[in-house]
């Protein structure tokens, strides 16, 4: 093999692996921001003993306050309110 092929083919085989490793990066990259980047809803709190997508009321004194009766009683029955 003369030098020229041996250049070539070294060449070839470190643009592979480094392609590789930045596939690689990228790839880790994307999933951790996805799992970052998690919307919250107002009236959810964030508890680590909570699963997603179960309801959890929010009973901070200023927020009941300003809480119709209604509201109050769906919230205290488990559900998600449904009126204002």
């Amino acid at each position: 093999m003369d030098m020229r092929r041996a250049v070539i083919a070294a060449l070839a085989g470190g643009s592979m692996l480094a392609g590789a490793a930045l596939g690689a990066a990228f790839a880790a990259g994307s999933s951790a921001n996805a799992a970052t980047n998690t919307p919250t809803s107002a009236n959810t709190r964030a508890d680590a003993s909570a699963s997603p997508g179960v309801f959890v009321s929010n009973e901070d004194p200023a927020h009941e306050a300003g809480e119709s009766p209604e509201r109050e009683a769906q919230e205290n029955a488990g559900q998600r309110p449904t009126v204002p």
